[in-house]
């Protein structure tokens, strides 16, 4: 029988570890995988009220959350590619950079914008020379593309799952439950990784709306020299730029600076450098440093203190890249979770309040 056990244990040891080998591979989509599905989860309830079925209301948000996404970025992409031409074909740009970079030699003239003109360009040569560089990396190309798709292919399906199954996995942790400290543990961390994960796709939403305004209120003061171009994608692009730590918005509203300073540099114009300073004035106030202090607070977990959130978020990318933006923010959520739940009643002590250590000024999400 101890034989058996023995190797059952085993068999059960190199299939974790198979199991975790594959996750730390793909850690960063499954990382944004959870991240999705609490975001969403809330939402993902709601629509029950509807009476629609699990599939139906996965899909549903799912959809609702990539369409916008693929709108907005193909948006943004189309508007980058023609004010770009618009931009090189008024300054003499292209001549200064086919001089140092090498394989934008031979390009003295930017196609047109159509099939045809592409075409036309292409068999006159114009593209030689982006091609030969574009076939000597094709192999880095190929290679990040394909693993960008085979990342997002698992972030979607994780998800997807998560939200009609999530419960069954849940249900199955609890069969390894010992006087109710798994159980309490598991429902507050939970609630806690929801509270905080729902909290910034909130936070997103509300920076989006008040970087619209207050671009679109700048626009109404000032000459059109000097406006924000498209302040309703600028601001949306604001609120999205919100989720990276340290720089955050700084992605979006430094570059529109730059963008709007160009002109006016080239043509010796100075006297309008006022009204972009004034740009930045309402970008670093009105819409980076006011929100981040009035909102954080609000849209903060249950029991995680709103500065040991911020200090996830700067210091997870630093020590994981990219994907410990959202990984920093879950495993501080556990960490704190079980040492106001799980931790007291292991050593013998009485469950911690959950108001323990938090402001009492500080407002959570249930308040907001």
């Amino acid at each position: 029988m101890d034989e058996r056990r023995a190797v059952v244990a085993l068999f059960g040891l190199v299939v974790a570890l198979v199991t975790g080998y594959i996750a730390y591979r793909f850690i960063a989509a499954l990382t944004v995988a959870i991240f999705l599905y609490y975001s969403t989860r809330r939402f993902y309830k709601a629509l029950g009220r509807l009476k629609l079925p699990a599939r139906v209301r996965a899909v549903t948000v799912l959809s609702l959350l990539a369409i916008p996404l693929l709108l907005l970025l193909s948006y943004t992409l189309v508007l980058v590619v023609t004010e770009t031409q618009t931009f090189l074909e008024t300054y003499p740009v292209l001549e200064t950079a086919a001089t140092n970079v090498p394989w934008l030699q031979g390009v003295d003239e930017l196609p047109e914008l159509s099939f045809e003109g592409i075409v036309e360009a292409y068999r006159a040569g114009r593209f030689d020379a982006i091609l030969d560089f574009l076939v000597e990396n094709a192999a880095v190309l190929t290679s990040a593309i394909t693993g960008f798709f085979l990342n997002l292919f698992i972030v979607v399906v994780v998800t997807y799952y998560l939200l009609i199954d999530g419960w069954r996995f849940h249900d199955w942790l609890l069969r390894f439950d010992d006087d109710a400290v798994v159980r309490e543990y598991l429902e507050a961390a939970d609630d806690e990784l929801e509270a905080i994960l729902f909290g910034n796709l909130l936070n997103v939403i509300a920076i989006a709306l008040i970087g619209v305004g207050a671009f679109k209120g700048y626009n109404a003061l000032v000459p059109a020299a000097v406006e924000v171009p498209y302040p309703a994608l600028a601001g949306v692009l604001t609120g999205v730029a919100s989720l990276v730590p340290v720089v955050g918005m700084k992605i979006v509203y430094l570059p529109i600076t730059a963008a709007m300073a160009a002109p006016l540099a080239i043509s010796g114009d100075y006297s309008l450098l006022g009204y972009l300073v004034a740009f930045l004035f309402v970008a670093v106030v009105v819409v980076d440093t006011i929100p981040d202090i009035v909102l954080r607070p609000y849209l903060s977990g249950e029991r995680t203190h709103v500065g040991l959130l911020m200090l996830a978020y700067i210091f997870g990318p630093v020590v994981f890249g990219f994907y410990g933006l959202f990984f920093a923010p879950i495993v501080l959520a556990l960490g704190i979770t079980f040492a106001h739940t799980a931790l007291p009643r292991l050593l013998g002590g009485e469950s911690v309040d959950t108001d323990a250590g938090i402001a009492p000024d500080q407002r959570r999400l249930d308040d907001f």
